[in-house]
């Protein structure tokens, strides 16, 4: 339904807001208003996510709420905008990009910090570059999973408030209906911001926006005792650190992203922008999720080497602020250690090593190697392999191997490690380190096809799933078991 003649003129969700993006010159976005949705109705809510901002229960569900989050009913204190940023896109540069589908609605204060909205799918904006500007219910309903799911598996990552829905008619390969996801984040400032001022050279901008970000979220920079008080070359390694942090989190959890341009990278660290998406099923290292990238550029394993790559982008953009070249690349050198370093420890978690050894990266690089070979059920194995330390009993795990002379002979090298700790609590370690449940693409589909048919109960049930990814939930005991043979023919692409 549409607002009504006397309906409030503002949707006052009792926020106090800041927006400090908003303070920027004019030459960082456009301030417009999103474009209405006709007929909204509730697709998801993230009742944590509500709860991080502080909304009132009784306030989300009601009509304001859900024609604001459709951008149908200005919120009062919003100050709405589409942000420009350029990037680099399958290696090549792609000139100006920016804020094609989303609508920036403002920063708001919360009890764990300041956080902005946004709504992707709002509409045309100057930045949609001949696009419709509105994302469609399918890729709405697997970003707001994801990004919950991924939350609850302590992988940082935007958050999602809501999803409405709309019959508007929007057509990408087919005929689909329209959708709009809330999106929350600490900030959306990504890569490409910085590479769109560097490359046409304006540095004032560039400057202010290095600033704004150290100011606000890296203040600590301004303090740094390695790189000679030089705050610009602080900020590009701590960035650095926080990209290797995030990439060697989903490499241990198995998740492709699937289109690591620099525009889709987080000043912040987080996982954004959730497209051609997937958990891996079978361990496949060259697996390609997105059905567009025809050179592999984004492959599963060459996640780390194309974050690296971004990140001397990023590097080369804040190149005129840092100033001497050297200092530059010495802020970038830690990234293959730093990533080796945090991989090695989320990888000694999932095996439940809590004391480092020197011979852990052997041990890793052979269990890789033979689930690799033998394409054993990623998500499977490793939740068999916790409840096997907590009962002595490896036969289930052994089970998932075609061929197990290479875990036979695998196994006892990882048993003595485990000699002088307690087993129970190692395994209880594991089994929360460990999901039994993530968001596979056969689940997400079977959710999407539902909410198709007005069926939004799958969606309900799952994201409870998801949000509790290490308990058991016996009553969806079939969503942590192997894909069906359907599941390989899935396709994802870009479009939203």
């Amino acid at each position: 339904m549409n607002p009504s003649a006397d309906s409030p003129p503002l949707a006052d969700a009792g926020w106090v807001w800041h927006n400090r993006f908003a303070s920027l010159s004019p030459a960082f976005f456009t301030r417009l208003a999103p474009t209405p949705l006709p007929a909204p109705y509730w697709v998801g809510i993230s009742q944590s996510t509500a709860q991080l901002l502080g909304l009132q229960a009784d306030w989300l569900p009601s009509d304001a709420a859900l024609h604001a989050f459709s951008g149908n009913l200005p919120l009062a204190g919003s100050a709405p905008l589409a942000s420009v940023y350029s990037g680099h896109q399958f290696g090549h540069w792609a000139g100006q990009l920016g804020d094609g589908r989303a609508i920036w609605l403002g920063e708001v204060q919360t009890p764990t910090g300041h956080l902005e909205l946004q709504l992707k799918g709002s509409g045309r904006t100057p930045y949609s570059r001949g696009g419709d500007g509105r994302a469609v219910l399918r890729s709405s309903i697997r970003e707001f999973l994801c990004s919950e799911a991924m939350h609850a598996l302590g992988i940082p990552t935007t958050r999602a408030l809501c999803i409405t829905g709309s019959p508007e008619p929007v057509y990408r390969e087919t005929r689909e209906t329209a959708a709009v996801v809330t999106r929350v984040a600490p900030s959306f400032i990504r890569f490409g911001h910085f590479e769109h001022f560097a490359a046409r050279q304006q540095w004032d901008e560039l400057r202010q926006l290095a600033d704004f970000v150290i100011d606000h979220y890296y203040p600590d920079c301004r303090h740094n005792e390695h790189f000679a008080g030089n705050a610009y070359a602080a900020l590009l390694h701590v960035v650095c650190q926080r990209s290797a942090a995030l990439v060697a989190q989903w490499q241990a959890m198995g998740f492709c992203h699937g289109v690591l341009n620099t525009d889709n990278m987080s000043i912040l660290g987080l996982t954004l922008d959730y497209g051609p998406f997937q958990f891996l099923d079978a361990f496949d290292p060259g697996h390609i999720c997105n059905h567009s990238d025809n050179q592999g550029r984004y492959a599963f394993h060459r996640q780390p080497e194309v974050v690296r790559w971004n990140l001397y982008r990023l590097g080369q953009a804040l190149q005129p602020l840092i100033g001497d070249p050297a200092i530059a690349e010495a802020a970038l050198a830690g990234y293959h250690q730093q990533f080796s370093d945090a991989f090695l420890q989320q990888m000694r978690a999932k095996l439940g090593l809590s004391v480092p050894c020197s011979q852990d990266t052997a041990l890793v690089g052979q269990l890789l190697q033979w689930l690799a070979q033998q394409r054993v059920d990623y998500t499977i194995f490793w939740h068999r392999l916790s409840e096997a330390v907590a009962q002595n009993h490896f036969a289930p795990v052994r089970d998932l191997l075609l061929d197990p002379v290479d875990f036979d002979a695998w196994l006892p090298t990882y048993l003595a490690r485990l000699v002088p700790e307690n087993r129970e609590q190692v395994a209880a370690t594991m089994r929360q380190t460990n999901p039994r449940f993530v968001l596979r693409n056969h689940l997400a589909e079977e959710t999407i096809e539902a909410a198709k048919l007005g069926d939004f109960s799958v969606l309900q049930n799952l994201q409870a799933v998801l949000e509790r990814p290490f308990d058991a939930h016996p009553d969806h005991a079939a969503w942590a078991d192997f894909p069906p043979a359907w599941a390989s023919s899935i396709s994802i692409s870009c479009s939203s």
